[in-house]
């Protein structure tokens, strides 16, 4: 028996941008006729990939085009990709909100899904109401969801505004309440967008731990979509990283996100800002001829700095933060900006694991605002296969390179 629990087959979605129709009577009339003969629509022979920074000449763009994959039973698998990438737009045709323009799915067991906060809840309900109204769309008996009723509350922690309405919760409130109802309801499939973002940093821990007693301890199968891959790499084991709404990779997750980290940088070890206000970073160069630097562990790396500078302002730093391929924060070193135009910084990367690592830099009042705030330039990458660490591969082994006795 087939423990295939999704299936997607040249999966594909198109949506029409501006007004709906095509813009002349004859050719909604040929659409239509296309349609009820069960053809291809012909409009959408000339769509677009959908990439958001450009204008195009198509007002058809594929949200997803010819996506191939399948998942099986009790996996844990992250979505990620850049913003327009289309991943919600995936999780809404898994979930059959939207139906594909192209293509088929197919699934094994009830589908729960939490794509933004309040799905699937009436706003005049109450809490207790929209948990009964939500199990009976899954498909369960009022009996089953009593069974689970008093640890759904618990889980969400809103047992005080439990025969409330639910459009007087806040949307942390709604967004608890909705996370709790679908990871509790007997679901065969778990379903979960970028949503939890809304919740504080507790909640999101503890959904995090949720998901994964569902995954490896119950055996249910989830897709999570979410923009920290700190979050994906602890919860799943695969990942599916789209790109303009086509599949890039599927496959390891600690891979994916590595792929991931490449598209999202601009592999480029030279920054360059148009800006003319005062105390704007003009320029940040990676001191290497490569565009796509590989450095040992025992290299120095060094950075220049232009500021533009207009006016003397005082108590004005400079700060730079190294950032690794998880997004993590792992060193900040700030200067107090006397007037210079160019600035040189460099450190030693024998503390480094191997991977790839971004700058933010920003120029700032201690304790005040921000002048110019720059996130996630110059890219480089240590590689040094011959060290330790590259035993482990794409693992995440930690954040420095640490020599360590054993005896």
């Amino acid at each position: 028996m087939s423990n295939i629990a999704i299936k997607a087959e040249n999966l594909s979605k198109a949506y029409q941008l501006g007004e709906i129709g095509t813009g002349t009577i004859s050719r909604d009339l040929e659409r239509w006729y296309a349609r009820i003969r069960g053809k291809e629509d012909p409009f959408l022979r000339i769509g677009e990939t959908n990439d958001r920074t450009s204008k195009g000449s198509s007002d058809i763009v594929w949200s997803l085009k010819d996506i191939n994959f399948e998942i099986e039973q009790g996996d844990a698998v992250g979505i990620i990709g850049r913003n327009g990438a289309g991943k919600s737009t995936l999780l809404k045709v898994l979930s059959r909100v939207t139906s594909p323009t192209s293509g088929r799915i197919t699934g094994k067991g009830r589908i729960a899904s939490l794509l933004e906060v309040g799905t699937g809840f009436h706003p005049e309900l109450t809490g207790r109401e929209n948990i009964y109204l939500n199990g009976a769309i899954l498909g369960m008996r009022k009996k089953e969801i009593t069974r689970k009723f008093d640890e759904i509350v618990d889980f969400a922690g809103v047992e005080r505004y439990i025969d409330t309405p639910v459009k007087r919760y806040s949307s942390g409130m709604y967004v608890r309440l909705a996370f709790a109802v679908a990871a509790h309801l007997e679901s065969e499939i778990l379903i979960v967008d970028e949503v939890l973002a809304v919740g504080d940093a507790e909640f999101q821990k503890k959904c995090l731990g949720k998901m994964g007693e569902v995954s490896k301890g119950e055996g249910r199968t989830v897709l999570f979509v979410s923009h920290n891959m700190v979050s994906v790499n602890l919860l799943c084991q695969k990942g599916i990283l789209l790109n303009h709404g086509n599949l890039q990779f599927i496959g390891d997750v600690n891979k994916a996100i590595e792929r991931y980290t490449q598209i999202e940088q601009s592999m480029s070890s030279i920054y360059i800002n148009k800006s003319t206000a005062n105390y704007s970073i003009e320029e940040v160069r990676l001191l290497r001829t490569n565009d796509r630097v590989r450095l040992s562990f025992s290299d120095l790396i060094k950075f220049s700095i232009k500021l533009n500078i207009t006016d003397s302002i005082q108590n004005v730093h400079l700060g730079v933060a190294l950032i690794d391929k998880w997004k993590r924060k792992l060193f900040t070193s700030t200067i107090p900006i006397n007037q210079k135009a160019i600035y040189l910084l460099s450190f030693p990367l024998n503390l480094l694991l191997s991977g790839t690592y971004t700058l933010d830099i920003a120029t700032f009042i201690p304790n005040g605002a921000n002048f110019n705030y720059i996130k996630d330039i110059c890219p480089f990458e240590i590689e040094d296969f011959e060290s330790e660490s590259a035993i482990y591969g794409h693992a995440d082994v930690g954040v420095i390179n640490v020599e360590c006795v054993w005896e």
